[in-house]
């Protein structure tokens, strides 16, 4: 595998998920840290572990199962990540975007991506969803995106637009989803930074100064490369922990997992009013 994703890793990939499954997903789905469990509602379910698929990063963080699923929900023929890897875990920013490539590949022109992240808003309270409506992509502005190197024509432009990262009437259908079940919600602007340590105070502070209200180590590059691909993308941050911001709390992600357990019924609906809408 060299430094920069070819077509033809992609397409090992992809020829190794069509073997397996008979149907043509339309949604692709991520699930984040401890939101892993609501894959286990799709209905007609083919699992295929990733560690069978050519090329595939291999998630070894604690709360991410490393299994596409794919099946139907709500109607919608999905195919669902349980678990994603990251940039912290040693892999090339591409690589770790691969899933999202072999999504496109498979048909899927709409992405729902899913997060654990720590709220730097101080309104926000761990247990709550929050809407992005946009975000910061800090380890992209410091060089380290996505889209570097040879551009993949068969996907999109060089220099593709981010304007609306985040899709105007998805978020719509997300609000009246929520509404719909009487769930309250948040939204706002999340922040991607690489990790794996937890933010300092001063760190957030800052963050908070620029515009964040949640902050995380995934998604930026998945919505970055799905925006590539001309993907219509939904994004929703579960929010795990309070804002830290004068360093009196410390953060572990074992409560991130814990959050996760309060998240999952709430995101399932979420998805469920929203897939329902499509």
């Amino acid at each position: 595998m060299g430094e920069f994703l070819t077509i033809r890793e992609i397409d090992q990939a992809v020829h190794a998920i069509r073997a397996r499954i008979k149907i043509q997903p339309e949604v692709g789905m991520i699930l984040g840290s401890g939101l892993g469990p609501m894959a286990e509602t799709i209905e007609d379910a083919v699992i295929i572990p990733t560690d069978q698929i050519p090329n595939w990063p291999i998630s070894t963080v604690v709360g991410h199962e490393g299994r596409l699923v794919i099946g139907r929900l709500e109607g919608v023929m999905v195919l669902v990540l349980q678990g994603r890897a990251h940039f912290y875990e040693g892999y090339d920013i591409g690589r770790v975007t691969l899933p999202v490539r072999v999504m496109q590949r498979l048909g899927c022109d709409k992405l729902v991506v899913t997060n654990a992240a720590g709220a730097i808003n101080p309104e926000f309270v761990p247990g709550e969803l929050m809407l992005i409506t946009d975000h910061l992509n800090l380890i992209g502005m410091g060089g380290v995106n996505p889209l570097k190197g040879p551009n993949l024509d068969e996907f999109g432009p060089r220099f593709p637009d981010m304007s609306q990262p985040y899709d105007r009437e998805f978020l719509d259908m997300a609000r009246v989803a929520c509404d719909d079940a009487d769930m309250t919600y948040r939204e706002g602007v999340y922040a991607s930074l690489s990790g794996p340590s937890f933010e300092s105070p001063a760190e957030l502070r800052f963050l908070r100064g620029i515009g964040a209200d949640a902050v995380g180590m995934s998604t930026v590059p998945e919505v970055i490369v799905a925006r590539h691909g001309g993907m219509r993308v939904l994004g929703v941050s579960g929010i795990s922990n309070k804002a830290n911001l004068d360093g009196s709390t410390i953060t572990t992600h074992e409560e991130v997992l814990e959050a996760g357990q309060v998240l999952v019924p709430k995101l399932t609906t979420l998805i469920r009013g929203f897939l329902a809408k499509l």
